[in-house]
């Protein structure tokens, strides 16, 4: 009904009456004064007269009625420890696919090899529940799909030059703008859930803890909104996992790299490898020239660029 209501008022310049409300929506004026109040107690800038109700501004926070069609799939939290764990937590209940756990800021925010992902207020930290009928071997392939569309929207939106790193995080000039981290669960021959968690630097200034990262305020000068790079991204994933758009992930995702042809050194659990990173195989490892001319094909690891 909030989505309803919020859509109502922003289809409309001027005030809407309660009664109008209240007749197109089908509900009672008393119970369209109480979602409107509940609005305002949630950040809505929304004016009472005795003409009737006028949004003036709204939060640039990713409430779940802000999400018309996918309501009931949105799980928001001012604060959590880790939308990973909560998404794990639903993921193993049977919650829907594309179900998406949300937070203002993280207080135990995680990246590769379990290190701490800082999720500072500004930021958009969220983690998605995927089921693709897919089996385990060919996982790999949703991550790369995540990156390169959110590397795509990203430019399309802000006309700036968004590159992927493997395996899945995002540069802009160098910089890290966004990580990603999933975690698999597979039973017997089939993928049971792959839950994708993304931090994406926004409104916030992430550069006095991590030295080489950036946030699209920083390098656009402004703020810009959490709430509809979230909406469209969601939307533009969804459709490409329905259209199996992963089958030729691979190549396409070379063409937005700046991670190949160029020296790196590769942590892994156990092992570190500097090489020349010269190509990502069709399972998506990391094919390296060693120093001695031998090649080394690294699955999983944090990659460092060194100087070109």
């Amino acid at each position: 009904m909030k989505s309803r209501i919020l859509e109502n008022l922003r289809k409309n310049e001027g005030p809407v009456s309660g009664q109008a409300l209240s007749e197109q929506l089908g509900i009672s004026r008393v119970s369209i004064w109480k979602h409107i109040q509940q609005l305002q107690a949630f950040g809505y800038d929304i004016i009472s007269s005795a003409k009737g109700y006028r949004l003036k501004s709204s939060p640039d926070v990713p409430y779940p009625w802000e999400f018309t069609g996918r309501e009931s799939k949105i799980i928001y939290h001012e604060q959590l420890s880790s939308t990973m764990e909560v998404a794990k937590q639903l993921a193993r209940k049977g919650c829907a696919d594309f179900t998406t756990v949300i937070a203002g800021r993280q207080t135990s925010g995680r990246g590769r090899l379990n290190r701490q992902w800082f999720s500072d207020e500004g930021g958009l930290y969220f983690t998605m529940v995927l089921r693709p009928d897919l089996p385990p071997v060919f996982s790999f392939r949703v991550g790369f799909l995540a990156s390169l569309t959110l590397a795509r929207l990203l430019n399309q939106i802000f006309k700036i030059e968004v590159r992927v790193k493997w395996p899945n995080d995002l540069l802009v000039n160098e910089r890290k703008i966004c990580g990603m981290l999933s975690e698999l669960e597979a039973e017997a021959d089939r993928v049971a859930f792959i839950n994708m968690g993304i931090g994406l630097n926004v409104n916030n200034d992430p550069s006095p803890i991590e030295p080489t990262a950036t946030s699209l305020k920083m390098i656009l000068g402004h703020n810009v909104s959490k709430k509809e790079i979230l909406f469209r991204y969601l939307d533009l994933f969804e459709t490409q996992m329905q259209s199996a758009a992963y089958d030729d992930v691979i190549e396409q995702w070379k063409q937005y790299t700046v991670t190949l042809n160029r020296h790196v050194r590769v942590v892994t659990t156990r092992d570190v490898f500097t090489g020349k990173a010269i190509d990502v195989d069709e399972t998506g490892a990391l094919v390296l020239k060693c120093s001695d001319g031998s090649l080394k094909t690294i699955h999983y690891g944090d990659c460092f660029h060194q100087s070109h």
